[in-house]
């Protein structure tokens, strides 16, 4: 079945800001599967949970340390105690050297950590960051995304030979064809960013391992109406060759929604 997976937490107006603690236990209560987060390191080597690479009155994060932040920017290990008992899919914004940091935080955490996620993903664009992460720490699980003007059947093969658990594409690029191969290599599919109704039916259609969506209570709803559970993990099992993954449509006429842009479907910052 497919995992829900609240994109930068479950956030909105009222609700909380995105990438907050608050927006990470909002998405625990709304019963998601997982988080997705992003994280970026500061000129001190602390990792923030943020998606800009600029905030407002402090500059680049790059050039700022962690203490200049705004209150609300969580580091990582706080955003991961924040999301106990939930799949967590840390997106890695920087290059290599922010991958490893991210890498070795979870290492020193270790898998006896009594308050945390039950699994963590890496994830990146740059195949580079992921080799490096692996590098530090070599079984931790790793995620390829995919720009939305890529080719992801491509994208799919430098995955799998990066040996990747999962490929992340946008919506608008999964199709059948990309879910079967997929299955044959092994791979599960992460699908960023999908929002309406039509995408969150046809990536269900399709058996995608995971949907990252900003309508949580919605995907719930169209995805296991009768409350079922979810299995689709990051790791080898019955979940890992089931899905493919995006931000926005369905993919090319073939999952029955909209095909869009990133912008379009509410991914104009990917990831």
């Amino acid at each position: 079945m497919t995992a829900i997976y609240a994109h930068r937490g479950c956030h909105g107006v009222p609700a909380p800001r995105e990438n907050t603690l608050a927006a990470f236990r909002a998405a625990r209560r709304s019963g998601a599967d997982g988080v997705e987060l992003d994280v970026r390191m500061t000129a001190d080597g602390a990792l923030a949970v943020l998606h800009d690479s600029f905030v407002p009155g402090v500059g680049d994060v790059a050039d700022a340390v962690a203490a200049a932040l705004p209150p609300d920017v969580p580091l990582l290990g706080a955003a991961l105690a924040a999301c106990s008992g939930l799949r967590v899919n840390v997106e890695i914004k920087g290059g290599p050297a922010e991958a490893a940091r991210v890498a070795g935080s979870l290492r020193d955490r270790g898998p006896g950590s009594r308050a945390g996620p039950t699994e963590v993903l890496v994830s990146s664009f740059d195949p580079e960051s992921l080799a490096a992460a692996r590098e530090v720490l070599p079984g931790v699980a790793c995620g390829l995304l995919v720009d939305w003007r890529a080719d992801a059947a491509a994208a799919l093969e430098r995955a799998a030979g990066l040996g990747c658990a999962t490929l992340h594409p946008f919506v608008a690029q999964v199709d059948a064809d990309l879910v079967d191969a997929a299955r044959e290599r092994g791979l599960g599919l992460h699908v960023w960013t999908v929002n309406s109704d039509a995408d969150i039916a046809a990536m269900g259609s399709l058996g995608v391992q995971a949907v990252i969506t900003d309508r949580v209570s919605v995907a719930i709803g169209i995805l296991r109406p009768g409350g079922a559970g979810s299995d689709g993990g990051s790791g080898a099992g019955s979940g890992r060759g089931s899905g493919a993954g995006s931000d926005g449509g369905s993919g090319a006429g073939r999952g029955g929604g909209p095909v869009g842009t990133p912008a379009r479907n509410g991914g104009e910052r990917a990831g």
